[in-house]
């Protein structure tokens, strides 16, 4: 009601004053009058489109009453309004009849104004306008004119002054062809008007509406039909044109004022203008989009939107950088000329008041002291006042008695309003930019605004301008107002939640994008694996041979590299087009290195960081190809080749964006060698380790596969049931060091420390045997030189085959690991040649004498680099936690001295065994007892380093029981239970050869070499035998 009330007494005292309006001269004057109209206008329409608009006043009044215990005394004429104006635009077509002339001369004065903006596409293009190199010769002049604010001033205020205008003073319509005109221009351009924000009136049906009851109108009425149908008929295509127009006039724009921002200083208006213009294009378009009868669909769907967008945030971003530029050359501007020519102008004035003259000398003082030296210093300028006092001066000068007319003197009010934009160019960049090109309203219109996105996404040409839709997220927070504070907080969740989408959905674009370059790759780098060269050394083998294989018709492989080869640079391929799109899409993503909105900082390439480092997790996994069911898994080797197609394409990344790929390549690979990543998932350590613990080493123990030292590699053994894999192609030295490349050294300790634990449980059933005989072991431990007693005592013996068993387990396991540790010593020697040899020389040189704490310490470090040490560390800690609490360390340390004498004693039975039988070709048993030799070492070693004994000495012994023991079979006359007698001696020499604390004289003490020989010979001939 106060509101109203200003409004209408103001009105009143416009028209008593009888101010002369002119936008061309008093422009500020005239602006603010019309806006206010149309804002009072747009109050009332709003305020009848509420359906319950009697119901909220009444309960207001109610909970007046309630609180002052009185109604509100404004109620009665609060309610008499809602009645008045259930029709607004109908109460105040009467309510203006009295301000008619100020209105319609206001609204006349905009007869140069807007038909100049509102010019077809072909018209723009003819007058090559906002191009600064079409006429290169004046491309240094200041660009000029004598209505400066309304060259950028919006095309939609304009309509809507018009229509809501003549609306309330129609009668002008009638008498003025001028007036007219306008009435019908801005009538075909739109069909719709914005309200606020996303409401809108439909003009034609309600001023139809509103004439149709007026008398003699129907000529009017007949207008605004013809008016509709050409509105419906060619405003699209139009405004489409415009639009088409403005992409390439921004970019062009754009374009030389990156190369030279100097430019921003005389051709700033061009700035404003190309903002202003494209601002206006896009409003309509998403106005009419959902309210316009479409007739032609295809010219209210604009795939091009983003680009238009993305060169108005261009030319946005070079107003804010090079704003110190602009400021510099407009103080010039104003010291050297603008006060210069007013003050010739006010000189020659013939009249002036005392007050006028005042406020003139003020401005002109003001330009005066301007100089450059305030720019250097940082100064900031503000020339609000003076802008203030000039809108006060056009009041003074526009009333009709006044002194100073500013109808008679129109030159001096053009000239201030170029003034008035000069000072705006030194301390209201950033006011001005909203002005002209603030998008906040896609707030409003969030469905049009994804929609859009997502269109620009899908268009590969389009999508190097999708950065623009985050950036117009940071406009939002203009359209909040102080008034409604509350309003704040979900207009910036509103912001925030559209930007984080829209940078996420850019970053999943480009990491599909990166994905499938990486499939393409990698099925590229597959061709190149050494198994698709089998069939071609076939081909050759049978041409040589002359052999004829296969149909004649048979097509000749592609050869790996042919996809390079192009007859035709017109050809493109899938990887050629996802190369362009990625290059498209990565240009968007590194425009900005970040944006704030709302108080929050957004950088894109951390999105795609983090997309990057997601997919490349799941990718490595997934080209593990690990099936749970089968048990099949993907060689490490391949599996490599792989991962390095991968990374190489993800390097290639850093080519379009400014993303630090080592950090993605460190938080992934660094995760794929601990048990679980980040997000609890399994790795690649812990696919590997379980597949070779539960499948590959499990058919081991079964008798399945066999470890060949000869060949350093676990092979199939034939049996009836033929397995899913060949162990040797997962196991030969080649795929151990492809192991060691993808887990690392942290891995590699984590299928180490793995490996142990399964040792550890075999050691804990060992020593329970041991206890089961703990006195028979402890008489053998003392009678080993009494033949007749030892035959006795073994007899008692139970489980001897199970002791056997369960160490040949360990043998194979610590095989395997060594074959896992030489490969990693291996890949580490190529990597970090320096590092690795600098261990080594800790590892040699520790004097015998040194603490075993010290030296343990050390052996870990040479552990984790894959070096053999004496005692294995790994397994000392997986043995010393073994510790039971009820046996004291005398007791565990006799429990350890009888484990050895009981696999000592227990050797002898290996010898009738039918596959104990030595194979020269692969230097070891197929029952894999040659594992032995490591077994008994590494154990023995790790056991009394833990129990603090005589390594050394408890070897001896187990070298003089074992000696004895086999021995004793030589003496043997039963030809089944020494079959294979000779090919268990050996396991004699290999304990030695295998340990680093027993010597071949301490054997030949025990055990006559000639024995030994005499073995070697005898398993050599058998061997020629059965091969032959």
């Amino acid at each position: 009601m106060e509101f109203k009330d200003h409004v209408c007494e103001l009105l009143n005292t416009v028209d008593v004053c009888q101010v002369f309006f002119d936008i061309t001269v008093n422009f500020d004057l005239t602006k603010n009058y019309l806006d206010l109209i149309i804002t009072y206008t747009t109050l009332m329409i709003l305020l009848s489109r509420i359906e319950e608009r009697k119901a909220i006043i009444g309960l207001y009044n109610y909970a007046h009453e309630m609180t002052h215990g009185a109604s509100d005394r404004e109620y009665p004429r609060l309610g008499q309004m809602i009645v008045d104006y259930e029709n607004p635009l109908k109460k105040m077509m009467e309510e203006f009849v009295p301000h008619s002339k100020s209105l319609s001369d206001a609204l006349i004065s905009l007869q140069m104004v807007y038909p100049r903006r509102n010019l077809s596409a072909d018209q723009w293009r003819n007058a090559q306008l906002l191009s600064l190199i079409s006429a290169p010769s004046t491309m240094l002049n200041p660009a000029q004119s004598d209505t400066m604010p309304c060259e950028y001033l919006s095309l939609d205020a304009m309509e809507k002054w018009i229509i809501f205008g003549f609306i309330l003073c129609h009668g002008i319509l009638n008498t003025d062809a001028t007036a007219l005109n306008l009435w019908k221009l801005a009538l075909q351009s739109s069909s719709c008007l914005s309200l606020f924000r996303d409401e809108v009136f439909h003009i034609h049906k309600a001023a139809e509406d509103l004439f149709v009851n007026i008398r003699g109108y129907n000529k009017r009425i007949n207008d605004i039909r013809e008016c509709k149908e050409a509105a419906v008929s060619h405003a699209g295509s139009m405004h489409r044109e415009r639009r088409k127009f403005l992409r390439s006039a921004l970019k062009e724009l754009a374009t030389v004022l990156s190369d030279q921002p100097g430019l921003l200083g005389p051709k700033a208006l061009f700035v404003f203008m190309a903002l202003s213009f494209a601002r206006d294009e896009i409003i309509w378009l998403l106005r009419h989009a959902d309210n316009m009868p479409k007739k032609s669909a295809d010219d209210f769907i604009d795939k091009h939107i983003a680009e238009l967008i993305f060169y108005m945030e261009e030319l946005r971003a070079h107003v804010r950088k090079y704003g110190p530029v602009m400021q510099r050359y407009y103080v010039q501007y104003l010291s050297g000329f603008d006060a210069v020519v007013l003050n010739e102008l006010v000189q020659n004035l013939s009249v002036c008041p005392e007050d006028e003259s005042i406020i003139m000398s003020s401005f002109v003082n003001t330009m005066t002291s301007l100089s450059v030296k305030q720019v250097e210093d940082g100064e900031v300028f503000d020339f609000r006042g003076m802008r203030l006092d000039w809108f006060r001066l056009q009041a003074y000068t526009s009333v009709s008695k006044a002194s100073l007319g500013l109808a008679d003197h129109r030159e001096l009010g053009k000239m201030m309003n170029t003034i008035i934009f000069h000072t705006k160019m030194v301390d209201s960049l950033v006011e001005m930019l909203v002005e002209t090109s603030d998008l906040s309203i896609f707030c409003f219109y969030s469905r049009a605004f994804e929609k859009m996105f997502q269109q620009c996404l899908e268009l590969p040409s389009q999508s190097r301008y999708s950065i623009a839709f985050p950036l117009l997220c940071t406009h939002f927070m203009s359209c909040t107002h102080e008034l409604c504070p509350e309003e704040r907080h979900h207009i910036g969740d509103r912001s925030l939640s559209l930007c984080n989408m829209f940078l996420d959905e850019m970053a999943k674009q480009a990491r599909n994008l990166i994905t499938d370059i990486c499939t393409e790759q990698c099925t590229l780098s597959d061709q190149l694996l050494p198994k698709h060269c089998a069939k071609t050394i076939s081909q050759a083998v049978n041409k040589k041979s002359k052999k004829q294989t296969g149909k004649k018709g048979e097509p000749e492989r592609e050869k790996p590299g042919v996809e390079s080869m192009r007859k035709n640079r017109l050809v493109v391929t899938n990887l050629d087009k996802l190369h362009t799109a990625l290059s498209e899409l990565c240009f968007s993503i590194n425009y900005v290195p970040n944006m704030v909105v709302w108080e929050h900082t957004f950088t894109p390439r951390e999105y795609l960081t983090s997309h990057l480092e997601i997919r490349f997790t799941k990718s490595i996994v997934g080209m593990t190809m690990y099936n749970q069911a089968t048990q099949e898994i993907a060689k490490p080797s391949e599996l490599l080749t792989s991962v390095r197609a991968y990374m190489t394409v993800l390097q290639s990344i850093e080519n379009y964006v400014q993303i630090d790929i080592t950090r993605v390549f460190n938080n992934v690979l660094l995760q794929q060698t601990q048990h679980l990543d980040s997000h609890g998932e399994p790795t690649i350590t812990s696919l590997y380790t379980n597949w070779y613990l539960e499948t590959l080493l499990r058919q081991v123990s079964n008798g399945h596969i066999a470890y060949f030292p000869a060949m350093k590699a676990f092979v199939n053994l034939p049996t009836e049931n033929e397995l899913t894999f060949n162990a040797e192609e997962y196991s030969d030295i080649s795929e151990m060091r492809s192991l060691s490349e993808l887990l690392g050294p942290y891995g590699m300790k984590f299928l180490s420390e793995s490996l142990m634990w399964h040792i550890s449980s075999q050691v804990a059933e060992l020593k329970k045997l041991v206890v089961e005989n703990v006195d028979v072991l402890t008489q053998m431990r003392t009678s080993f030189d009494k033949p007749d007693q030892m035959a006795a005592l073994f007899k008692r013996l139970s489980s001897v085959d199970s002791v056997l068993k369960r160490m040949t387990i360990i043998g194979v396991i610590l095989s395997f690991r060594s074959l896992a540790q030489e490969a990693l010593r291996d890949v580490l020697s190529y990597h970090i040649p320096f590092l690795v040899s600098s261990i080594e020389d800790f590892k040699d040189h520790i004097p015998r004498e040194t603490d075993m704490k010290v030296a343990m310490n050390v052996y870990e470090l040479s552990s984790a680099a894959g070096l053999p040490c004496e005692i294995d560390p790994a397994l000392v800690v997986a043995l010393s936690s073994q510790k039971s609490e009820n046996i004291s360390p005398e007791e565990e340390y006799k429990i350890a001295c009888l484990l050895m004498v009981f696999v000592a004693v227990s050797l002898p039975t290996l010898a009738s065994n039918v596959m104990s039988q030595y194979s020269p070709a692969i230097e070891g048993h197929c029952n894999n007892i040659h594992c032995l030799a490591k077994a008994i070492n590494q154990i023995a070693a790790a056991l009394f380093t833990i129990h603090k004994g005589s390594i050394e000495d408890r070897l001896k012994e187990f070298l003089a029981l074992a000696s004895s023991s086999l021995l004793k079979i030589g003496q043997e006359t039963d030809k089944t239970t020494t079959r294979n007698r000779e090919s268990v001696y050996l396991l004699l020499d290999m304990i030695v050869q295998e340990s680093p604390f027993l010597t071949m004289d301490l054997l030949e003490s025990c055990f006559p070499y000639v024995l030994l020989r005499n073995a070697y010979h005898a398993v050599y001939k058998q061997s020629v035998t059965s091969s032959a």
